[in-house]
């Protein structure tokens, strides 16, 4: 019955960067089982981060995005020949396994993620990452926004607020009960980065009695990461 496998032999286009969207599956009632603070947690922050260090050890990709339940994965080499069948599931599944492994409270229902492929070229590749940096911003907005005002408000009137005020309305909102935007953690307004960076190590060469130093390139999580430009992709040796 292999020839009933329709889609197995489906592949990336040739000569397109790659990036791999994951995104967790009803994670907001997943967040409320699980009691996590809103609008941001530091928990959730670092089983995030774990799980996208665990990736970044077995696949090696060039980048990893995340902000709130999405990763944004961009690959250095295609693995699986191209297999859009496998890209999808296996990485689906492996974030979906680490997360359930780094998450150490007790969950009422499975957790799992789904998974998409996006062949890019190189400018459209840098597009979507800024695309994607400004939708955590936006994220970050009508979530302080939204929080705030279920203070003072039902959901539903919390709701019609949002949909009336324009982004700088929100932000005058949040400004007059005494949150700056401006002033929050980097990784709540414009996510966070995963990527290998050069680093200096120190060492001994015993033959010639000597210090000797060499550079290494090590797993970085970047939670100050700028507004995303074709220089960040070009300095960080990311395209």
């Amino acid at each position: 019955m292999r020839e009933c496998e329709i889609f197995s032999s489906l592949k990336v286009p040739c000569g397109s960067k790659i990036v791999i969207r994951i995104d967790g599956r009803t994670f907001s009632k997943l967040s409320y089982d699980l009691k996590f603070k809103k609008p941001y947690d530091d928990q959730f922050k670092d089983i995030m981060v774990k799980t996208c260090e665990d990736f970044f050890k077995e696949f090696s990709p060039a980048l990893i995005y995340t902000f709130s339940d999405e990763i944004n994965i961009l690959l250095s080499e295609i693995p699986f020949g191209g297999r859009i069948e496998k890209l999808d599931s296996v990485f689906a599944s492996f974030i979906t396994g680490s997360f359930t492994k780094n998450l150490s409270k007790t969950t009422k229902k499975p957790i799992s993620f789904d998974s998409r492929v996006i062949p890019l070229s190189e400018k459209g590749t840098v597009n979507y990452f800024k695309e994607r940096q400004d939708e955590a911003w936006r994220n970050c907005i009508n979530g302080y926004a939204y929080w705030t005002l279920r203070k003072e408000y039902t959901k539903g009137e919390t709701m019609e607020i949002l949909r009336e005020k324009k982004s700088s309305g929100l932000h005058d909102i949040l400004f007059e009960r005494g949150i700056n935007l401006a002033e929050l953690p980097a990784w709540q307004r414009r996510g966070m980065g995963i990527y290998k960076k050069e680093e200096i190590i120190e060492g001994y060469n015993p033959v010639k009695d000597e210090k000797v130093k060499s550079v290494r390139k090590k797993i970085f999580v970047d939670e100050d990461l700028p507004i995303f430009n074709a220089e960040f992709f070009s300095e960080k040796l990311i395209l």
